[in-house]
């Protein structure tokens, strides 16, 4: 087999970003799923997998520029053993110097692996923590102005006792050597590699040797938290809330999980919403609908409003009181307060109210009942012959 070196088109000064930029310009090239087949591109594969796997190496690469291959025998990485044992630990190395890609290269990977790759060297993959949901009930009175509420929730927090690491000690945290830090495994299929998490480690990378006592190796606990949450003025049911970072502690440095807050407005026993406008019927008597009154009506923002209502008003009559609904919940003005009249039939009536209502309704004309008079020339249009 050709000298490391050579074989990756580098210097012997070459830094690490370069050799780590030659390998994968070549990795590129012979990867066996772009070369189904070919035995040659495999063979040459494993050569300069094996080669970046030294050479990316800082302690491997220092004895390999002073005795050779027979410097690094007894380290694994197939070195000094005649190359890569399976196409498996050439491709545990290719998914490791491809790791930190992006953009393209990380669609490559994915084409090839079938799933994310955890970089080489034994590091934690990093797992965002779960978001978490709950669901909050407020009064109506409350989604009118917005109020400041707290919940108290149970958590996977980071453990103090280890600081997340599950391990009573750094030393304690070993690579996984089934999947060689992975956190996963490859298999070759026809002319795709494979991927499934790691049945060994559970797809972190590690194994704890000397588990925390407190978190018992996960490297979170269970624990309460007190969360403020701020109700916006305007909200409705079904909008939530997103409380970045109260969710599930992450894994490897990644971040915590988000808390998501589900809000359910009870109903009022007045007033009823209607996106930002609120209803509200308002009795008033027979004699305040023929003659006309002044009525102050109550606001859903904490305040009265005084309408007029003119003589003659029917029944179902809406009057609309601008700039006294719900607030907009993104900050678009108001909403309008929309007061629907409710004409109540007097009840219980004396013999003097009977009198004076009997008298009143014999001084009563068609020109007193406009909706009557409508409704009676409708009747008659509808039973006229065509």
């Amino acid at each position: 087999m050709s000298e490391y070196y050579e074989l990756l088109d580098v210097t012997r000064d070459a830094t690490p970003d370069q050799i780590k930029k030659a390998y994968r310009k070549k990795a590129l090239k012979y990867h066996p799923d772009k070369n189904p087949g070919d035995p040659e591109a495999e063979k040459r594969f494993k050569e300069i997998s094996e080669a970046y796997e030294v050479l990316s190496d800082e302690k491997k690469r220092e004895l390999y520029d002073r005795y050779g291959k027979a410097g690094i025998e007894g380290m694994g990485a197939g070195a000094g053993a005649g190359g890569f044992s399976s196409m498996e630990e050439a491709l545990h190395t290719f998914m490791g110097a491809f790791g930190g890609m992006g953009g393209g290269d990380t669609i490559f990977e994915s084409f090839f692996s079938g799933g994310p790759s955890g970089g080489g060297g034994g590091r934690t993959q990093a797992r965002p923590g779960v978001s978490k949901r709950v669901n909050m009930t407020i009064s109506f009175k409350e989604a009118a102005t917005g109020c400041d509420k707290e919940l108290v929730i149970t958590n996977n927090v980071s453990c103090n006792t280890c600081h997340g690491r599950g391990s009573t000690s750094s030393e304690g945290i070993k690579t996984c050597p089934k999947c060689r830090g992975s956190g996963q495994v490859f298999e070759q299929r026809g002319f795709f590699s494979m991927s499934a998490t790691c049945a060994t480690c559970g797809g972190t990378g590690q194994q704890i040797m000397d588990p925390c006592n407190t978190c018992k190796g996960r490297g979170v606990v269970k624990d309460k938290q007190h969360v403020k949450v701020h109700i916006p003025a305007g909200i409705d049911t079904g909008m939530r809330l997103k409380v970045a970072g109260y969710g599930d502690a992450g894994t490897g440095g990644a971040p915590a999980g988000d808390l998501y807050v589900f809000v359910q407005v009870e109903p009022h026993e007045v007033f009823e919403r209607s996106g930002d406008d609120v209803l509200l019927d308002l009795p008033i008597s027979f004699p305040e609908a023929g003659l006309g009154c002044k009525k102050e009506v109550p606001s859903v923002l904490g305040h009265t409003c005084r309408i007029t209502i003119p003589e003659g008003t029917q029944n179902g009559k809406i009057f609309r009181v601008r700039g006294e609904g719900f607030p907009n919940v993104h900050g678009s003005g108001k909403g309008d307060l929309l007061v629907r009249i409710f004409v109540e039939t007097p009840t219980g009536l004396s013999s003097e109210q009977k009198e004076l209502l009997e008298s009143f309704g014999k001084l009563e004309t068609p020109k007193n009942l406009p909706q009557s008079r409508s409704f009676l020339d409708k009747i008659k249009d509808f039973f006229s012959p065509a």
